[in-house]
């Protein structure tokens, strides 16, 4: 089977959904419909900062990656924050992941940032294994505060 990593598009609603609340399951989250909707409306329009790359074999969207480019004070290019990265359970232990991690770090290439960038939970050990071979471990912390 060949994997075909490409852009979203509008008629890959259903399967990117059903990729989209896996995620939301891994991480115990659940968002509205109406969020789920409005990030599908911008994942596919043009001119978004927000993007998506799928991972599809033999028709079949098999995992998904979004990411955000914004501005940095540090830098002249933007940054590249990977923000949702999600390999169905059939897709996994195949490259997918590693596929579309690629993917962003070429079209982030493309348009000029100057870094990629993302975050995981401590305990997801297995998504951290491929992680530390295509990535360096920072020291920073997050905080958070709801405005």
């Amino acid at each position: 089977m060949e994997q075909v990593i490409r852009e979203l598009t509008a008629e890959d609603y259903a399967q990117w959904k059903s990729l989209w609340l896996g995620y939301l399951d891994f991480y115990v989250s659940e968002v509205t419909e109406e969020v789920t909707n409005t990030t599908f409306q911008r994942l596919v329009a043009e001119g978004e900062p927000m993007h998506c790359l799928v991972a599809e074999e033999q028709g079949k969207l098999t995992g998904l990656v979004h990411f955000i480019c914004h501005r940095s004070t540090w830098t002249l290019g933007d940054y590249c924050y990977l923000q949702d990265l999600f390999v169905s359970p059939d897709g996994r232990k195949q490259g997918t992941g590693r596929a579309l991690i690629a993917a962003v770090n070429a079209a982030a290439e493309a348009l000029n940032c100057s870094k990629v960038y993302w975050m995981t939970r401590e305990n997801n050990y297995r998504a951290r294994a491929l992680y530390d071979q295509v990535a360096a471990k920072t020291d920073f912390v997050q905080y958070r505060v709801a405005p």
